[in-house]
């Protein structure tokens, strides 16, 4: 998980059948390579799940039924992404505890390997850099810095919006707020440390716990 500034990247998007990571499926995969801050490929597929998209993520997204009948299945499209992505940084948004763990399960279960690119995620950078602001949503990003979100929760138009948050982003992070500089930090995985309870007090504990366990005293 990194902190500093990329030039060079792959952004991407999914759309899933629901929430869970373990049970739900990916219908949509959309990715911009973006190479010394300018889009210079993009890429996009519907995936056919092999199972009925529930109603309340077509109300979502808008991808039905219908519209995945001769999309490919997810080893296919799979295959495609990963060759798009290559060995470019990945970044997106809520990344780390969405996107990435669909795409290392499809990923080891179906072609028998997870990927290893490092990761950006604008949510843990705009939590960040943005502390004051009550949501760091897509969504409330885009409002924050009047970006338009027509076409939102397709994943390529969330692509070109969330390229517009991190380009912005990437502004705070060059001219960092007072409040941003008091954000603390893990320095293992780059997620940010939050305050919690033990029996023998208060501590800074990773915001990425299970996944990362690392703690420091206030």
């Amino acid at each position: 998980m990194l902190q500093e500034r990329c030039s060079d990247y792959v952004l991407f998007d999914l759309e899933t059948t629901g929430l869970s990571t373990e049970s739900d499926r990916i219908i949509e995969i959309s990715g911009l390579k973006v190479i010394n801050n300018r889009i210079e490929d993009e890429f996009s597929t519907l995936v056919n799940p092999g199972i009925h998209i529930p109603y309340y993520a077509s109300s979502v997204n808008g991808i039905t039924d219908d519209m995945v009948q001769d999309a490919p299945g997810i080893e296919h499209a799979l295959k495609d992404f990963i060759h798009f992505a290559g060995s470019y940084t990945l970044i997106g948004h809520n990344i780390r505890n969405f996107d990435m763990k669909f795409i290392q399960r499809d990923s080891e279960n179906l072609l028998g390997k997870t990927l290893g690119n490092d990761l950006v995620d604008t949510l843990i950078l705009a939590r960040r850099y943005l502390p004051d602001i009550p949501s760091h949503s897509l969504e409330s990003l885009a409002s924050h810095y009047n970006i338009s979100y027509a076409g939102a929760h397709r994943a390529f138009a969330d692509c070109h919006i969330n390229k517009q948050v991190y380009d912005h982003l990437l502004e705070e992070m060059a001219n960092p707020s007072e409040a941003a500089r008091k954000v603390p930090v893990c320095p293992k995985c780059g997620n940010l440390l939050r305050r919690r309870s033990g029996i023998y007090g208060d501590f800074l504990g990773c915001a990425g716990y299970p996944d990362c366990r690392y703690t420091r005293n206030c």
